[in-house]
């Protein structure tokens, strides 16, 4: 398992002071963390008290990973109400503490980890459990390069009169928006104050962004996150470029939201992640034409994928972990229905884009945005290892399109897709054991409160 002890807190107490005497301005801190369903949570303290963190932590109780969506505590095996619901050190995470330059007032916020004392991780932080599953491929001499990329909607705060999302007024025609315009630079252009934005915070807080594409619908938009060799940094990247999005939208008197579906009838938002394996040479081992042949996929690439394809009804939960997040599955519109492989080919679950060698690697297209990054990324990083260890066969890659039959063997409903993650083998082994069931069990509660609300369709339908 990964080295889990914290930081020194002599070195986080340097950094804690060197900080505070470079922003004088500041006057308050956010010690923060993204549970189970990838809701940030955390405290906010007065600047004075940042010292004291930095050398001694602070405490959460372990339950607090294991919550649902809206904050709920359902004692899921045993854990919140029953155990007495104790305690468990928070310590800051090195080189995340930075100014929150949308902010009202002068503000910074750090990352925080989790553990039961040194040397003791604690198994229920979704960090750790991508850490296991990371070192997991180091154990074979192998380092995952990662990126995100990442879809998100800007909306208009105001509601409609069913309560649900529209979209924004355009900034330069003062018109609300209705067209799809994918790709369309008129959009990048009229929204180009809030993306800079975006852009600038991300680039302060030390998160590296890239290119920022229109999507398929009105207010939607893709900014991809740079490939890192750090896979839970990476991560920790994708909780802060979340969270920037949004308060920079604020600023702006706008929402932005990662929903995986918020329109029915357009385009929902996805959370692709991009992997590729690096041997102790610094060699791509996805690379085919090591393999002479001219062959675009190597073994090892073809193992990986078909460990995750493998892998994929046990990872459905966690890869769609709400209720909206089935409702993004459709055929015919670029997201994954089956589990399917190919070359250059945007139907796929697994695509293997166009590029050099060096550059090969596995773009999974399954995750929603709103998926939490750290398990997404663990679950993928799994099926690969799983692959490779056991030398899985893919078959063969789909040419055209594979969108246009659900694959029977994927679980594409919620409750179906936590039975399947609760008695799952393989994600018992990579996530830690039991972690399944207790994540299981969270989604199940929570499925229960979304059922027992009376929705305005029923009311249309049945009254």
């Amino acid at each position: 398992m990964p080295d889990s002890d914290p930081a020194p807190s002599s070195d986080l107490l340097r950094e804690a002071e060197a900080f505070v005497a470079a922003h004088p301005e500041i006057r308050a801190f956010e010690a923060l963390f993204a549970d189970l369903s990838g809701v940030v949570r955390g405290k906010r303290y007065p600047i004075e008290d940042l010292p004291k963190l930095a050398q001694s932590g602070l405490t959460f109780p372990a339950s607090v990973f294991l919550l649902d969506t809206q904050g709920m505590s359902h004692d899921p095996g045993g854990r919140g109400f029953s155990d007495g619901d104790p305690d468990v050190f928070a310590r800051m995470i090195p080189e995340t503490l930075d100014p929150v330059p949308w902010s009202s007032m002068p503000l910074a916020q750090c990352l925080l980890e989790f553990d039961r004392g040194p040397g003791q991780p604690l198994e229920l932080d979704p960090r750790y459990i991508l850490k296991r599953c990371v070192d997991r491929l180091h154990e074979l001499g192998l380092k995952p390069v990662v990126a995100f990329e990442l879809e998100f909607y800007l909306v208009d705060k105001e509601r409609t009169l069913e309560r649900g999302p529209q979209p924004p007024i355009n900034p330069l025609t003062r018109q609300r928006e209705a067209a799809t315009q994918v790709y369309g630079m008129d959009q990048v252009d009229a929204y180009g104050t809030i993306l800079q934005e975006i852009i600038e915070a991300c680039a302060i807080q030390g998160v590296p962004t890239g290119a920022i594409t229109a999507e398929y619908a009105p207010g939607q938009f893709e900014i991809n996150l740079r490939h890192v060799d750090d896979p839970v940094g990476a991560a920790d990247d994708c909780i802060l470029f979340k969270r920037a999005v949004r308060g920079v939208a604020r600023k702006h008197d706008l929402q932005a939201t990662f929903m995986a579906k918020p329109y029915p009838e357009r385009a929902g938002s996805g959370l692709h992640l991009h992997v590729s394996l690096f041997d102790e040479a610094g060699r791509n081992v996805f690379d085919g034409a090591r393999e002479g042949g001219g062959a675009l996929a190597s073994a090892t690439l073809r193992h990986a994928i078909g460990g995750v394809l493998k892998t994929l009804p046990d990872a459905m939960a966690i890869l769609a972990p709400n209720v909206n997040s089935y409702r993004r599955f459709e055929p015919n519109i670029f997201v994954p229905i089956n589990r399917s492989w190919g070359f250059e080919n945007r139907s796929v679950a697994l695509r293997v884009p166009i590029g050099d060698g060096q550059s090969r690697r596995i773009e999974h297209r399954v995750a929603g945005a709103d998926a939490n990054p750290y398990l997404a990324l663990a679950t993928a990083l799994a099926g690969i290892h799983h692959g490779i260890v056991n030398r899985i066969d893919p078959g063969p890659p789909t040419e055209g399109n594979a969108g246009t039959a659900f694959d029977p063997e994927l679980p594409m409903r919620p409750r179906r897709a936590v039975d399947v993650l609760a008695g799952s083998a393989v994600m018992d082994d990579y996530l830690g054991t039991g972690y399944p069931k207790l994540y299981a069990a969270c989604k199940e509660a929570e499925y229960d409160e979304f059922e027992w609300l009376i929705s305005p369709q029923e009311y249309e339908w049945y009254l």
